[in-house]
């Protein structure tokens, strides 16, 4: 499971690198076209559906227990605020330092930034429903995603994913038949919601003992990386069957596999690398923005534009993406995880999710 977090963060990684490299071949004078092997940006869409497993999953310790749902969402508050508050605050500061070097249509109402920071969907001055780190409307599907789940924690878990799926459905079909709806409530009609449901199911299939032959994990996953060469380009609406469904397989082939001993999956360098990788994926989503447009900058005013060429500077800009977020995600973000949780939650926590 945590190397397929580190393939998802790296799919989006270069989905937004090609961005960068391509402005980097326009500024060169050279051409570039982005590689149709994968529909990169469905890296999130595999991101939603391991998030719907891993909640469900690791919350075995708190379902009908008294408290359950505060200690919930204390360790979710914990594992995901800190980081995206920083890096947000970083945004916010670059976008009134140096404007020129954001994308454009960020807006610095202070009501617009408020909502940004407390993960409530709102709109750009260009309509579009993104805070005002773009990234951060997954975060704002996340937070959501806790909220509806903490309101079944206390009816065991096999009423919780009922709840879950059925009030994920409503408000998608609420969203596809009401026009016009609030900006939250589209903003969290979106059909690619109901991946969270996908991985909270399998979850619930786990718990009651499904498990597959480590070929047949293999099977899953060749069709489901297969399943989203195929999809090609897609609509919302189609977006949680065309990517949803092979990000699905490929989080079932993570995790139905028998449990092995403690120390197995990190066994050897390799898998210590694995874990590793996984580990800082939260950090290289969040991160990997500053450091693609900092290496296109640098490789443009150096003049190297040219000469590096722009698949070789996708390459770089990968390197350096990884290596940031491994740096980041020990001395940054475990630290502010770690020290948040204990103030929010002074009992001694599980593993974190």
């Amino acid at each position: 499971m945590q190397g397929l977090r580190a393939v998802a963060a790296g799919l989006v990684v270069i989905h937004h690198g090609q961005f960068e490299a391509a402005a980097l071949a326009r500024h060169a004078g050279l051409a570039f076209a982005p590689s149709p092997w994968l529909p990169w940006s469905a890296g999130v869409d595999v991101f939603f559906v391991i998030s719907g497993f891993i909640i469900v999953h690791a919350s075995a310790p708190l379902y009908g227990r008294p408290g359950g749902r505060a200690r919930f969402l204390a360790h979710r508050v914990a594992r995901l605020v800190p980081l995206y508050w920083l890096v947000t605050g970083l945004y916010l500061a670059l976008a009134l330092a140096v404007p020129s070097l954001l994308n454009g249509g960020e807006s610095l109402a202070p009501g617009y930034v408020a909502a940004s920071f407390l993960f409530w969907p709102a709109l750009r001055p260009d309509g579009i429903p993104q805070p005002l780190y773009g990234l951060g409307w997954t975060l704002n599907c996340e937070m959501f995603f806790y909220a509806l789940f903490a309101l079944g924690l206390g009816w065991g878990r096999g009423r919780a994913v009922a709840w879950l799926a059925a009030a994920l459905a409503g408000l998608v079909a609420l969203g596809l038949t009401v026009p016009d709806l609030p900006t939250p409530l589209a903003f969290w009609s979106s059909p690619i919601v109901l991946e969270f449901a996908l991985g909270a199911g399998l979850a619930l299939a786990r718990a009651h003992g499904l498990r597959l032959a480590t070929v047949a994990r293999w099977a899953l996953a060749v069709v489901g990386f297969a399943g989203l060469a195929a999809a090609g380009e897609t609509d919302a609406v189609m977006r949680p069957l065309a990517y949803g469904g092979p990000a699905l397989l490929l989080v079932a082939a993570a995790a139905l596999g028998w449990e092995r001993g403690p120390s197995a999956a990190g066994r050897g360098r390799g898998g210590a690398a694995v874990v590793a990788l996984g580990d800082a994926s939260y950090a290289l989503y969040l991160i990997h923005p500053f450091v693609l447009r900092g290496t296109r900058e640098a490789l443009g005013r150096l003049g190297l534009a040219g000469p590096v060429g722009p698949w070789p500077a996708l390459g770089l800009m990968l390197v350096l993406s990884v290596a940031a977020a491994l740096v980041v995600a020990r001395f940054v973000e475990a630290p502010l995880t770690r020290a948040v949780r204990r103030r929010l939650d002074p009992g001694v926590p599980p593993k974190s999710a």
